[in-house]
């Protein structure tokens, strides 16, 4: 089972008609309608299970600039600022600055988070090189012969099971529609542009959709002669009791990554041997996916399992007159790799011999929806008047999130954009862009 995700009251049914209409009540989603609701766009946000409750309260809860693509700093800068303005108004979230830090294992990974430092200069968000003797001081009780560390003491944490929920009655306060339970089956058109979206519990009249679906979007998108060139990727994490004698700030530790709760527990998660579903769609997006499989080969590995079934059994096109798979499957709660979480608890406790015993409470895991650069897409489609997608966060979905509502909202209204738009267009993957894999920590 996942976690426990903060229960919200929200509407029992949408109106028959909205400026706008966003599908998918995850953190995207949820901060796209905040984002429009401060605007006076009338939004209604329709979720096919319950709000955040796929990889929007699965995810590490990591609030980061560190270590980002460059691309997404800009926009990241955004997320902060939102961030920082939920916690102003008194907006539950559980946002905490704690500082991040990234290990480097050798002279490879060194240059990199120099070369990060490098890139992030301009936008002057306090990340540093630290030695090893320094990041014993920030990480008291480490013990382990890392080589330097990547360091930004400003950056934060929130809490997953609880900022989506938040953010949702926020945008509930200033006026949008949220309604969970209710699966969209598709959007209609009419002389090219969009009039409405189809929904099991009723018709929306509307000129303006967003698809903020997670893993789902490519399969909803797929109906609509969108190709998509979307994957997913299972990332399993577990949650102890509280602990004493590990740091709080958030660290990536090579092989493991940890990140203390409000709760005093942590979550811990591996960073390696992350499994790759093998499906059908492995095979049609190959030649996508083969640069970044050469950079992030030694993180990822594939796994044969019922999921290939699934997905070859689930109908890629349908009608919307009828029940459809989104109505089938209302949350994704995929099998945790339990191995893996308890090798990265072990090491854990092996890198900070002297903390606590840690004591595991829950594993769960989540599908992470991922694009073959690991940059989102967010963007206006021009072939489909009135259609935005905000979508492909690629593990980097949570922290970003906030401010990528803004973003998405300002391509809904026309409004000048916040950050610029162009690399997070979905056309890099068709018009001949060489594409750029900047890779993880």
């Amino acid at each position: 089972m996942g976690p426990e995700v903060t229960k919200i009251l929200t509407d029992t049914g949408p109106s028959p008609s909205a400026d706008v209409v966003v599908i998918g009540g995850g953190i995207v989603g949820v901060s796209t309608a905040y984002a429009l609701a401060q605007r006076g766009v009338s939004v209604v946000v329709c979720e096919k299970g319950h709000i955040a409750g796929e990889q929007s309260s699965r995810n590490w809860g990591w609030v980061r600039r560190n270590g980002r693509d460059p691309r997404e700093l800009p926009l990241m800068m955004e997320s902060f600022r939102v961030w920082n303005e939920f916690a102003a108004s008194g907006l539950d979230t559980g946002f905490t600055v704690c500082g991040v830090m990234a290990v480097a294992r050798n002279a490879e990974d060194q240059a990199r988070h120099e070369q990060f430092v490098r890139d992030a200069q301009p936008f002057q968000i306090g990340s540093r090189i630290v030695t090893a003797a320094e990041m014993r001081d920030i990480l008291p009780g480490l013990r382990a012969p890392f080589r330097s560390g990547l360091y930004n003491p400003a950056d934060a944490r929130a809490e997953p099971q609880r900022a989506a929920p938040a953010i949702a009655m926020a945008a509930r306060a200033l006026g949008a529609e949220i309604v969970q339970h209710c699966a969209v089956r598709g959007i209609e058109r009419q002389a090219g542009r969009i009039c409405g979206v189809v929904t099991e519990l009723g018709y929306i009249r509307t000129s303006q959709v967003v698809v903020a679906g997670g893993a789902w979007s490519r399969l909803f998108l797929g109906n609509m002669g969108i190709d998509l060139p979307q994957m997913k990727i299972l990332s399993s994490v577990c949650r102890t009791a509280p602990v004493e004698g590990l740091p709080p700030t958030s660290a990536y530790l090579g092989d493991i990554a940890y990140r203390q709760r409000d709760d005093g527990g942590y979550n811990i998660a591996p960073t390696m041997n992350l499994s790759v579903p093998i499906v059908p769609d492995m095979i049609r997006l190959a030649r996508h996916y083969l640069p970044a499989f050469r950079v992030e080969h030694d993180m990822v590995r594939p796994r044969l399992d019922r999921r290939f079934l699934i997905e070859l059994l689930t109908p890629r096109h349908w009608a919307l007159d009828m029940p459809t798979v989104f109505e089938k499957t209302r949350v994704l709660d995929s099998m945790p790799d339990i191995r893996l979480t308890r090798r990265a608890v072990t090491a854990l406790q092996t890198m900070f011999p002297a903390a606590e015993p840690i004591h595991v409470l829950q594993h769960w895991a989540g599908l992470i929806d991922v694009m073959p650069d690991a940059v989102p897409v967010i963007d206006t489609l021009p072939d489909t008047p009135g259609l935005t997608v905000s979508t492909g966060y690629s593990g980097h979905g949570f922290g970003i999130g906030p401010g990528a509502g803004q973003l998405t909202a300002d391509l809904v209204t026309g409004r000048k954009p916040v950050v610029d738009p162009a690399p997070f267009r979905l056309s890099r993957f068709t018009d001949g862009t060489r594409l750029r894999i900047v890779g993880g920590f």
